[in-house]
């Protein structure tokens, strides 16, 4: 639902998902309140555009939320790659058969987790490197000086608890990619991320994009549903992407394996929807 409310001297649209959410777009801030179980409003999230002040907190939650990635691909990635658990479980039945140890044996499976570890953690490094080098490393060049890309962070209680950004697609007319995004995990749960994507629909439907965009290689069920929650949906699957950083060698091809997740938003579609609740 969609209504235009005034606030001083100042009129803003709210936008109501559900009762116990409530949007004000105000200008570069948007202001998200999320209700508690009895009615009381527990959150008050304020996203708002990158300054330049706020950069040692950007850096800090973005390098957390990369470095989450490591174990989550290590471990719970396994799970979502069969051809791998195929391998891993032939070069176990082959040591047994060469080694006659169930010593041994028993110990490929660790080692095998260990160099999952090794090889996650050393891909992340490196695309972590290579976007010090890129966007991360120059925010206010790459986001902030152009109409069609930005950077924002979510306030909560006085503090930088979340981040996400916006730029136009190259080689894709009419689209905008949302990237970038991560939230402090101990504000997690609390509308953060959702204020943050629904920033950056805003940011799209204002400058009259048809759709945006997102990839990700998370397996966090949590992550997904947030996408999901959001509107998008998931239109492809990139099985062993090559992730930016990734040196290719035989041994990372063997311990790391991604599945790339392509999610898109068609805005018409979205306003159709969004004015259907009216």
């Amino acid at each position: 639902m969609i209504s235009r409310q005034s606030f001083g001297n100042c009129s803003c649209v709210a936008i109501c998902q559900t009762p116990g959410e409530h949007w004000c777009v105000m200008g570069a801030t948007t202001k998200y309140h999320q209700k508690g179980t009895n009615g009381s409003r527990t959150d008050r999230v304020v996203v708002r555009n990158f300054e330049s002040a706020d950069y040692p907190d950007v850096e800090r939650i973005f390098i957390d939320g990369l470095m989450e990635m490591v174990p989550d691909t290590a471990f719970r990635g396994l799970k979502h790659h069969p051809e791998s658990l195929l391998l891993y479980a032939a070069m176990t039945i082959v040591c047994f058969i060469a080694t006659k140890s169930f010593l041994l044996t028993c110990l490929v499976p660790l080692a095998v987790l260990c160099a999952r570890y090794y090889y996650s953690r050393r891909v992340v490094l490196g695309y972590l490197e290579r976007a010090k080098l890129t966007d991360m490393g120059d925010i206010e060049g790459h986001y902030m000086t152009t109409p069609d890309s930005c950077l924002w962070v979510a306030v909560l209680e006085g503090s930088v608890v979340g981040v996400v950004a916006a730029h136009a697609l190259r080689g894709e007319a009419g689209s905008v990619e949302l990237h970038r995004m991560s939230v402090d995990r101990p504000c997690r749960h609390r509308g953060v991320g959702f204020a943050l994507g629904r920033k950056v629909l805003q940011f799209a439907a204002d400058r009259g994009y048809l759709s945006v965009v997102l990839g990700t290689t998370a397996y966090s069920p949590a992550a997904h549903r947030l996408y999901q929650t959001l509107g998008f949906r998931c239109v492809g699957i990139t099985k062993g992407y090559a992730t930016p950083g990734v040196s290719r060698s035989v041994l990372e091809q063997l311990f790391y394996r991604v599945s790339h997740h392509h999610y898109r938003m068609d805005m018409i579609v979205h306003k159709t929807n969004t004015h259907s609740q009216h």
